[in-house]
């Protein structure tokens, strides 16, 4: 096992409790003083089926799973089988039940139905590992015991015995199977998150007053956990009957005057687009998270993919601006999220917050967070508001002064079709042209505010690595694997997409002796645009697009063939 870091893999069918276990044990190693990184594995279906939990943890940042599994909990034979090769040769082990007939090498047989009711094995599988790891027992019984105190006393009590009788059993184990974590400095007070929640949180953060949505894996848990406090916070949750009517009942929101966004996936975006250009017709801000999934139509309901960067890029009919955020880790899902809604009303366009299934389900450690708003420039408008009141009153920088209907004595005008600054339909082709150049000027405003991608390593590397979104901590973890056997790698993460400064990256590009993108996706889509906006063409990209996240052993191992 690497001292620095080691991996917890937990397997089984969907049904069988193996969220509820790796849900618990994060937790407790996070209120230990250890980083994490959580994977999530799961198929399409309500129960059955191959799904895995996996944590890696350290003493240091993780930010990424690995493809080596130090300890593998086999809810099933099933799990034994796919997963034996991938544990650790030298000291891996895997906890079985004692009644499987699978032969694995360092294995501990875990007598389930001696040590409590069998709807428990979770449970007391948690409390096995939580021995081997040498957790303390009454830091994982008491998050248990939370965990199951919302249901009833009674249950909360049965699954801590369970815990506990789980956790005596593994302390006999014999000491060749120790898999005991590296120490750890005292804990700090940290968050336990993952992507989609955080998002949520940002939005909070950022007043949001209304969502309309319709479910779509991966995107759901953004708005359930808008949900969870829209009471205390404010926030108007509204399931639509389609996501053709969220986006709309989220433009309606927003031209009342409430910051209003909406959250989908691939094809719920896809009937989306139309309204996309309505937001854009309108000058209403509005914020879409889009969570993507493997793709085209249904495809891989369940699994990652960073495949949908120019149907965002694009969607809608017209020429208009827009803005692509891609955060790469939870804690800039937040700054991200938050930052959207500014950037939407300084803009009075369309904001985009793209994720992915692996991001979005990723729980991490993270510090709390810095609630004070960071500052972001906002275009001048003409003061006062004349009157008669223009909707779409000409400016030099794109964006109209910005009334609310019922808010004052002026009338407000919308209208989808194009317009005169009053709002009211022209077909005059002087007027058009002004107002096609009027929305594109916006794009000035938006690259006055981009997030400028963030670069590590020396000035003239032999090799730079290009990401965006949620492949950031692999690439960052295969340079530092590459670096520590004496190469020169540097890294260029990118946390917004569009648009593209030049001046903020090109001459790294150009600094580098090779490049090489690493993307999720098969037809290069973000070494492309770098192409098309800076004419820095990239000549070679790592992709993935097996519906599995990033590893550092999968980037290392590609660019083998690379270079």
């Amino acid at each position: 096992m690497d001292p620095r870091n080691f991996q917890v893999t937990i397997g089984g069918q969907a049904g069988q409790g193996l969220v509820t276990l790796g849900g618990a044990l994060a937790r407790a190693l996070v209120r230990s003083g250890y980083h994490i990184a959580v994977t999530q594995s799961y198929m399409s279906r309500v129960r059955g089926g191959h799904n895995t939990f996996a944590i890696r943890a350290g003493t240091s940042y993780v930010g990424a799973p690995q493809e080596a599994i130090d300890l593998l909990i086999a809810l099933n034979d099933e799990t034994a089988e796919l997963h034996r090769a991938a544990v650790a040769q030298a000291d891996g082990v895997v906890i079985l039940s004692s009644a499987s007939a699978i032969v694995a090498g360092r294995s501990l047989r875990v007598p389930y139905k001696e040590l409590a009711d069998s709807r428990h094995e979770d449970m007391i599988a948690l409390g096995v590992a939580a021995a081997l790891l040498g957790l303390d027992l009454s830091l994982v019984s008491g998050i248990v015991s939370s965990l199951f105190q919302a249901k009833d006393a009674a249950s909360a009590r049965v699954n801590s015995a369970a815990v506990t009788a789980g956790y005596e059993w593994g302390k006999q184990a014999p000491p060749a199977l120790n898999v005991s974590l590296p120490p750890v400095r005292a804990a700090d007070m940290r968050l336990m998150l993952n992507g989609n929640e955080a998002l949520a949180l940002g939005a909070l953060a950022a007043g949001v007053r209304f969502c309309a949505f319709y479910p779509m894996s991966p995107s759901t848990s953004v708005v359930l956990e808008l949900a969870k406090h829209a009471d205390v916070m404010g926030v108007v949750v509204e399931q639509a009957e389609d996501e053709i009517a969220a986006i709309n009942m989220a433009l309606g929101a927003a031209y009342a005057g409430g910051r209003s966004m909406t959250a989908t996936s691939g094809g719920g975006f896809a009937l989306m687009a139309e309204a996309v250009s309505l937001a854009a017709a309108t000058e209403i801000p509005v914020v879409i998270v889009v969570a993507q999934r493997p793709g085209p139509a249904t495809g891989l309901p369940t699994r990652t993919e960073q495949s949908d960067l120019e149907f965002v890029l694009h969607a809608g009919h017209g020429e208009f601006s827009r803005a692509l955020l891609t955060p790469g880790t939870v804690e800039a899902c937040f700054e991200l999220m938050r930052r959207a809604f500014t950037l939407a009303e300084a803009s009075q366009s369309p904001v985009f917050v793209m994720t992915d299934q692996f991001l979005a389900d990723s729980y991490r450690d993270v510090l709390p967070f810095d609630l004070i708003e960071p500052p972001l420039r906002s275009p001048p408008v003409p003061e006062p508001v004349q009157d008669p009141y223009r909707s779409y009153a000409l400016t030099a920088s794109g964006v109209s002064p910005r009334l609310v209907p019922c808010a004052s004595g002026h009338l407000v005008v919308a209208d989808s079709h194009e317009h005169a600054e009053s709002g009211h339909i022209t077909e005059e082709p002087a007027l058009r042209t002004q107002m096609v150049d009027k929305r594109l000027r916006k794009l000035d405003v938006l690259s006055a505010n981009v997030v400028p991608p963030e670069y590590a390593g020396s000035d003239a590397p032999e090799l730079l690595l290009v990401s965006w979104g949620s492949s950031k901590g692999a690439v960052a973890e295969a340079a530092a694997l590459l670096n520590a056997v004496g190469q020169d790698v540097a890294t260029l993460h990118f946390d917004q997409v569009w648009p593209l400064v030049p001046s903020q990256f090109l001459g790294r590009l150009q600094a580098a002796r090779h490049t090489v993108c690493v993307e999720g996706n098969a037809t290069r889509q973000f070494a492309r645009l770098l192409r098309r906006e800076s004419g820095f063409l990239i000549g070679r990209s790592v992709c993935r697009y097996d519906g599995r996240p990033f590893t550092s052993e999968y980037i290392v191992e590609r660019l083998s063939y690379e270079l």
